[in-house]
């Protein structure tokens, strides 16, 4: 690599992760595009009847389909951005794809739109491509909490946990980490049929979503600081801990607080009302004016997160260089 774009800091990378998170956000997830997690998904499928059956049960052989698929991945994009000619641009395009941000606050201010309109019959259709959870009899407020819930949650799944792996270790690790996270989104469910084949991949994104989760609180954090909402970083720890999940109640805890609204609650999943922990505020009602509050914190977190870790990539890559 040419030393003037490896001092003081690796300058074509940081270029480079500008310009995955650039397209993320001017065209999102293109349906009409064929898109590498498709295939994850495929792949998965047809993995799935095998590791049902493997001889030594179905948790082995749930933990040997995600070691197939995230190092099968990883392969993939090791020849693909190795092509002559090809790699470049390859690498862009494998970099923005692994990101989720853009089309996530799209479909948000589309249902958005639907509720203000007055369709919520459309606004619950629309919104259950976003959500695990049940729609049907949803009202205004229940969709603006899911809304807002979905925005908070995924801003560490869908945005800084893969930026993270990108900037930090490229491509490769990046879908290497959307593998594990397709496992966990397919098979990741506690249900009689899923607790033991999704083991393995519900563990292993825990794992690698881990620092990435702790991060999107922090930015958060930040931008509670930059909006004149300081919240109590010890309480919203607190609230977070008290989630199933070791990852998602940080991100939630947090924007919740920024946004002064009340996460958590009754929530129908397959049929069953299950009662999450409070976060934030208790007692806030949702509306889409909090829902436009919760989009505004996510879009001011993303920047904050887009320089911090296209800064620290850029210094790890020049470090590694030197």
């Amino acid at each position: 690599m040419n030393t003037l774009y490896a001092w003081p800091y690796n300058l074509s990378l940081a270029i480079f992760l500008l310009g995955c998170v650039l397209l993320d956000a001017l065209f999102g997830d293109p349906e009409e595009w064929p898109h590498p997690v498709r295939l994850q998904g495929a792949v998965l499928r047809r993995l799935e009847p095998w590791a049902r059956s493997f001889c030594l049960g179905p948790g082995l052989g749930g933990f040997l389909a995600v070691s197939i698929l995230a190092l099968g991945s990883m392969v993939v994009v090791w020849v693909l951005t190795r092509l002559p000619f090809l790699g470049e641009l390859a690498a862009l395009y494998l970099g923005y794809a692994g990101l989720a941000l853009g089309c996530l606050v799209r479909e948000v201010t589309h249902v958005l739109s639907l509720v203000d309109d007055g369709r919520l019959i459309a606004a619950r259709d629309r919104l259950a491509t976003l959500v695990s959870r049940e729609t049907d009899s949803m009202d205004e407020e229940e969709i603006c909490r899911a809304l807002g819930e979905t925005l908070a949650e995924n801003f560490n799944d869908g945005f800084v946990a893969p930026f993270f792996w990108l900037a930090l270790f490229g491509p490769m690790a990046l879908w290497g980490y959307k593998a594990v996270s397709t496992i966990d989104s397919m098979w990741g469910y506690r249900t009689q049929s899923l607790a033991r084949l999704g083991y393995a991949g519900a563990r292993a994104d825990d794992l690698l979503a881990w620092i990435p989760a702790r991060l999107s609180a922090v930015l958060f954090y930040c931008v509670g600081l930059m909006q004149g909402r300081f919240f109590s970083w010890q309480k919203m720890m607190m609230e977070a801990r008290t989630m199933d999940s070791p990852n998602a109640g940080w991100p939630m805890s947090a924007a919740a607080h920024v946004a002064q609204v009340s996460m958590g609650g009754p929530t129908t999943y397959h049929g069953e009302i299950k009662e999450k922990p409070w976060l934030g505020p208790v007692g806030q009602a949702w509306s889409t004016d909090a829902v436009r509050r919760i989009r505004k914190s996510v879009i001011m977190a993303a920047f904050l997160g887009t320089l911090f870790l296209t800064v620290a990539g850029s210094f790890l890559s020049w470090w590694s260089l030197g």
